[in-house]
């Protein structure tokens, strides 16, 4: 979860607090709809900042196709290791006042599928009852299971939930923290469900963020220890590990950076992907996917998921 939507879910807290007695009626609003009719997509070619591979292995990047791309925000991509399934989070206008893009009934986290290469109208994931008042993003899956960050009735701050999927539909949700002192963003957990890697500014680390990981034992969550060989003096964020879990890819000064396993301990990252590039995600054939948010003046003007292919 990059720090614009962080920002979003904390006004949100304050939204809540004013409008107790608000309801809002979830309801499938195709997200295009609250697009500015003034919006101008941006591509490649009138990119500012164009995003380029740093790496031999792959193929520069270029955004995923429409649907999924538009002229709103499309943000913290999930794509699932079959490289058929995608993920993100989605807000039609980054001018529009946080509070307002809470209650504008599209902002939220959004699913599409590809059919015969072709991906499907991405359709709203919804996560609350209808008529109760939640913001959800950064969302992890794995089986059948999804973890997503929320602020929501009924519980102070941002917290980590989770939902079941029953009958194709993600249901029984609840809020499911993991009992640690850490900032709440993008995670991942090991395919054994052993090892949960996030990000935090807390004590112990090199400075600012930095990646840590958490060991399952008996049930419980031990106390975190410091990836030292994938940290430094920099913000290093947005933990995504890939299907064969060799790789740890992070969010480091504006740019995606992959860490390897070697002889079981990772190794000093190298960086893969920039400018104003994070929050990776890896499908089964080495395909990266990520978010590249278009700049101009120091203004952030829209977002995209992007892919970059595996040569």
């Amino acid at each position: 979860m990059n720090k614009a939507l962080l920002i979003i879910l904390l006004v949100f807290l304050i939204i809540v607090s004013g409008c107790a007695e608000q309801k809002i009626q979830q309801q499938t609003v195709a997200m295009e709809s609250k697009i500015p009719s003034t919006a101008i997509k941006l591509t490649p070619k009138t990119d500012l900042n164009p995003v380029k591979s740093k790496s031999s292995e792959y193929y520069d990047p270029v955004p995923m196709p429409a649907p999924i791309s538009t002229s709103g925000a499309e943000d913290s991509a999930f794509i699932l290791p079959s490289g058929n399934t995608l993920y993100f989070f989605f807000t039609p206008d980054v001018n529009v006042p946080v509070e307002k893009q809470i209650l504008d009934q599209v902002t939220g986290i959004y699913v599409t599928k590809k059919f015969s290469g072709e991906w499907s109208n991405p359709e709203r994931v919804m996560l609350q009852d209808p008529g109760k008042l939640s913001g959800d993003g950064c969302e992890f899956i794995q089986g059948n299971k999804m973890w997503f960050c929320t602020v929501r009735e009924g519980y102070t701050g941002i917290h980590w939930a989770t939902a079941e999927m029953v009958n194709g539909q993600w249901s029984n949700w609840e809020v499911n923290d993991f009992n640690l002192d850490y900032e709440v963003g993008e995670l991942h957990i090991s395919k054994d469900g052993q090892i949960l890697y996030f990000h935090s500014s807390r004590v112990g680390g090199k400075g600012g963020l930095d990646i840590w990981t958490s060991e399952k034992v008996n049930g419980e969550w031990q106390t975190p220890k410091n990836l030292e060989n994938v940290n430094s003096q920099f913000d290093e964020g947005w933990p995504a590990l890939s299907p064969n879990e060799k790789e740890l890819w992070i969010s480091k000064n504006y740019a995606i950076w992959r860490s390897k396993k070697v002889n079981g301990e990772w190794q000093e990252p190298e960086e893969m992907f920039g400018p104003l590039a994070g929050e990776a995600t890896i499908d089964q054939s080495g395909n990266v996917y990520f978010t590249h948010h278009y700049f101009k003046n120091d203004k952030m003007l829209e977002a995209d998921i992007y892919v970059a292919k595996k040569k």
